[in-house]
């Protein structure tokens, strides 16, 4: 978005010009972070196998709802040279309600998790530049 300022500025305005150069100056040198959403996960499997979209979405679906099906029922999802889609256990601790200055117990859960296997860290660790 750009801004127009008037061709004979106030302080207030010059101020206002100085701080929205400098709040946005800092986002130029910042690598952009992309990522991938299930549609398009979906377009590139869908291109590369020559396959409807609709069938692989489909296939994608019935593949989550398996995962979440399993890790519901207290089973491990293990994908060799991928990772692991594991159940992982919270320990229970002590926390604070603030507004009311009090000790709460926060019980044990169990919560889902993704490992990845060591290949697929090490090839990303090989490919992705730190930045």
């Amino acid at each position: 978005m750009c801004k127009i300022f008037n061709l004979y500025p106030d302080k207030q305005e010059i101020y206002s010009i100085i701080i929205y150069i400098f709040a946005h100056q800092k986002n130029y040198n910042k690598p952009k972070l992309t990522s991938m959403t299930k549609a398009d996960i979906v377009t590139k499997i869908s291109d590369r196998l020559g396959v409807e979209k609709i069938e692989t979405q489909a296939i994608i679906e019935q593949f989550m709802k398996e995962v979440k099906n399993s890790l519901e029922t207290g089973e491990n999802v293990y994908l060799r040279g991928f990772g692991s889609f594991i159940i992982k256990t919270r320990a229970e601790k002590k926390g604070r309600n603030i507004s009311k200055n009090v000790t709460i117990s926060i019980p044990a859960q169990n919560i889902p998790a993704f490992k990845p296997a060591k290949v697929f860290v090490d090839r990303i660790k090989e490919k992705v530049k730190v930045s």
